[in-house]
């Protein structure tokens, strides 16, 4: 158990000092757990999860065929002039449209597809882009939250509780819709009233051609077809006994197939080449590591001790339990990388089941986590992956993203949605 433990401390504590690529240093732990003896290599490849795996990459071969196609440029530009290119309109549509692609997609690939066509306009409009994207940060967690694929916690609590695809939209999408609400009259009220831009400066941007953005028609309604199809069998995965894995990477092998059957073998190859170029292999490897890492403290015992000291701390009271981990996974995604912090607490949970009566008794335990440590990660710049890369996009762009002001806006309107979230869960739950 010490051991372990020591692994896993020193692992995160590398991994906020944000010196070393995360994936390095989540492979590096997973090696020491297996070198040191706490796992042998059996075993810490049974700790991988590859449904989660399998479903990350699938969706991430989806979305980069698809965005070829031009859709979500289209999008953007389609929002901006439905808004009539008033600034404050378009921060609203912007914001709503970043949320249904992050739910439907991922919040990461949503930042990288919609930012830079947002920076494009507000450049056009001549305001400032800072509101944007920091709006589109919240969106993107906000709407993420809202479904089994929207946001990698919620990827890595689906697959390893057993939860589907359906399960999260019944339970967290009512919520989802009030925080978002919440959120656009906050923004409106911080930014968005207070943004204007010239008649000259709004015509440029009423002159864009969102139809132009598409660059292949037929691929278009190719990813349309086949997206839909996928959404559809996450929809029916229980009756149809399959994992979201099986149907992600099912997906991403049809429409490959549909981008590449008219082409000849060199072409072909390139092709596939670029595209599986285009999948985020720094998280699929990093999750892999912390995957073997956490799941040699689990073997240690430390996650079973810690259980146990949880559920003696509130009484053996599933309501208080469920108001401790809301608020505790919120405040510490803040600080730490959701994702390797959920990584940590679902086998914690799942060892409070027998004192709460079971696994069923204890499901109102994940929504918890997942409100907690999705829309925790609001709260400050390294809180979650889109926060960084929307950081790193805008810095690219000339607009600087500091730490601290990001984290004066971000956390008091972070726990503001936590606070939203309380009432659901005691409502709805306990």
């Amino acid at each position: 158990m010490a051991v372990s433990t020591a692994v896993l401390v020193i692992t995160y504590a590398v991994i906020i000092w944000d010196k070393l690529n995360r994936a390095i240093v989540a492979l590096l732990g997973a090696a020491a757990m297996i070198l040191i003896g706490v796992l042998d290599q059996h075993e810490a490849l049974k700790g991988v999860d590859w449904n989660t795996i399998g479903l990350l990459t699938g969706m991430m071969i989806l979305v980069s065929i698809s965005r070829r196609s031009g859709m979500f440029q289209f999008l953007a530009i389609w929002a901006a002039k439905r808004a009539k290119a008033d600034p404050a309109g378009i921060l609203i549509l912007l914001q709503i449209t970043t949320a249904i692609l992050s739910a439907a997609l991922d919040n990461v690939t949503t930042v990288l597809l919609v930012v830079p066509v947002t920076i494009a306009i507000v450049r056009e409009l001549d305001v400032p882009p800072y509101p944007f994207l920091f709006a589109e940060v919240f969106a993107s967690n906000i709407g993420g939250t809202a479904t089994l694929i929207g946001d990698p916690p919620n990827i890595l609590i689906g697959s390893l509780a057993g939860l589907d695809f359906n399960a999260f939209l019944i339970h967290l999408a009512p919520i989802v819709l009030v925080v978002m609400a919440v959120q656009l009259g906050m923004i409106h009220l911080l930014w968005g009233r207070a943004l204007k831009s010239t008649p000259e400066r709004q015509a440029l941007v009423m002159g864009m051609s969102a139809r132009t953005a598409i660059e292949d028609p037929v691929l278009l309604k190719q990813s349309l077809a086949v997206l839909g199809l996928v959404i559809l069998g996450f929809v029916m995965a229980r009756p149809l006994h399959l994992e979201p894995a099986t149907i992600a990477i099912g997906g991403a092998a049809l429409l490959m197939l549909l981008d590449n059957w008219q082409h000849v073998a060199e072409h072909q190859s390139e092709n596939v080449h670029k595209t599986f170029g285009d999948v985020e292999w720094i998280t699929i490897f990093f999750f892999v590591g912390l995957f073997i890492v956490v799941h040699g403290v689990e073997v240690g015992g430390l996650l079973t001790l810690l259980a146990n000291d949880l559920v003696a701390a509130t009484g053996g009271d599933l309501a208080t339990a469920g108001f401790a981990i809301l608020w505790a996974s919120a405040v510490l995604s803040a600080i730490v990388d959701n994702i390797p912090f959920v990584a940590t607490m679902i086998p914690l949970i799942k060892s409070m089941a027998p004192a709460f009566g079971g696994a069923d008794a204890i499901q109102p335990l994940w929504w918890c986590l997942a409100l907690g440590a999705c829309l925790g990660g609001n709260g400050t710049l390294i809180g979650a992956s889109a926060n960084l890369i929307v950081a790193g996009l805008g810095e690219r762009n000339g607009v600087p993203f500091r730490f601290v002001t990001y984290t004066l806006y971000g956390f008091p309107m972070m726990l503001v949605s936590i606070a939203i979230c309380h009432v659901y869960v005691w409502l709805r739950y306990f």
